[in-house]
């Protein structure tokens, strides 16, 4: 998974987490397939570490955003 996918699926999670208006930074996190998002302006975690490589699929990704950003609350 290339890191525009990252990003456009993050974004997308964040709006369905009503998480509107928050500035995402994503890079990958040291590892191949480890991904580090950096979360500015909202009321959630200041960032999430998720891992997704090739063949990994967009619900996937998502759900791993949705348990870590949820699991800070």
């Amino acid at each position: 998974m290339e890191q525009q996918d990252v990003e456009r699926i993050a974004r997308a999670a964040m709006k369905e987490l009503g998480a509107h208006g928050v500035v995402l930074t994503i890079n990958p996190a040291g590892q191949a397939g480890h991904w580090r998002i950096e979360i500015r302006g909202g009321h959630g975690p200041d960032h999430i570490k998720i891992k997704c490589g090739q063949g990994s699929s967009a619900q996937w990704v998502r759900d791993q955003i949705f348990e870590k950003y949820l699991a800070h609350g």
